[in-house]
This record gives C-alpha cells, structure tokens and sequence, in this order.
C-alpha cells in the first residue's frame, strides 16, 4: 500500500532504491526491457548513516525511471516489485534527484564518479534542464576555456569527459557553433 495517498498520484518521473543483495542478477536487462528512459546511480557503498557517526549505510542504487506520460504508482510498483526494489516515490525534480545520484550538491558526503552513472532507453539528463541550467554550465565552460587556455574545440571535449564533467560535456557536444565561435575569436586574438 502507497504511503500518504500516493496510490492516487500520476507523476511522470517516479525514483526508488535497489540493494545488490535482494536485485536479480539481471536486474540491467529487466530495466531496460521496460523501454522506459531512466538513471542509475554509481553504486552507493560509501555513505555513513549520519554525519556524526562512522557507520556506513547498506550498500544500494538510486534508480529514476522516466514515462512518457504521468502514470500511477501502481504502474511503477509493478517495475520496483521485478526488480525486488523499495517501493517508488514521485522524484519532484529529475535533475536534482539525478545529481544526488553523485552528491553532487553534497560536498560532505561520499563523492560518486558520474562515470559510472547507467542510462537507460536513451536518457540524456541534459533533456531535463532548464535554459538557464544550460547558460550556468555554459558560463563555466567558458571560465575551464579561460583558465586552462584551450584554443581548440577537440582538446576541450576531450579535457571535459576525461575529467568526468559529464554535464559540461554534454553541454560543450551540443552548443558546438558557439563554443567553436569563442576558440575561433581566441585563436586569432593570439596571432
């Protein structure tokens, strides 16, 4: 039974958490057969119960899985019950919650490689941000531009996945005119 009436909600994005020790082993495969796009977390296997103490939390993945279209949590207990998951909860917010996936807002917590994020029927977290998302992640594109001195448009793509800013990546492969336009612009301000 849904806690709080959430039975009766229809969210599109609906989040929950998996344990290595209860998934099938095939839980990927199961997921993905859904058709449904979604997010893995990096397996969570560092976090503390508390700030205070030295006890570590069980081992366990954030999963979000994303619908075309609001549907009930009826729906998505049927996929969290496949997988012998924790009940689903609405996720208000996909790129935060997908954030969270590394800590990425919690510097006092375990930092996960976003590497290791799983993406599922071609989601792209970068369809959930808002412009202005993009124009923030854009402006610290051009700061990497400014204080690593790139001036050439492959160097910067290659610097940003090494490094693991996924986002920025993602950002800097699909914003190609403008970026290739600022290298351009520095390249001849140096001759």
């Amino acid at each position: 039974m849904a806690e709080n009436g959430a039975k009766a909600v229809k969210k599109r994005f609906w989040g929950f958490i998996m344990y290595p020790e209860s998934a099938p082993p095939n839980w990927q495969e199961i997921l993905a057969e859904t058709g449904l796009e979604g997010a893995v977390s990096p397996l969570h296997d560092k976090d503390l119960a508390s700030e205070t103490e030295d006890e570590s939390k069980k081992s366990h993945w954030h999963v979000m899985l994303c619908w075309p279209g609001p549907t009930t949590y009826d729906v998505a207990l049927q996929i969290t019950q496949m997988v012998n998951a924790t009940i689903p909860k609405p996720v208000q917010s996909v790129r935060g919650y997908y954030r969270y996936f590394t800590h990425m807002d919690s510097p006092e917590k375990h930092q996960y490689d976003a590497i290791e994020i799983i993406h599922l029927g071609g989601f792209d977290p970068m369809d959930h941000a808002s412009a202005s998302d993009r124009y923030k992640i854009l402006g610290e594109i051009f700061e990497i531009i400014r204080q690593k001195q790139i001036i050439d448009y492959a160097f910067l793509v290659y610097y940003l996945y090494d490094e693991g800013l996924t986002e920025h990546w993602q950002v800097a492969v699909t914003s190609t005119t403008v970026i290739a336009e600022v290298l351009k612009s520095l390249r001849c301000s140096i001759r």
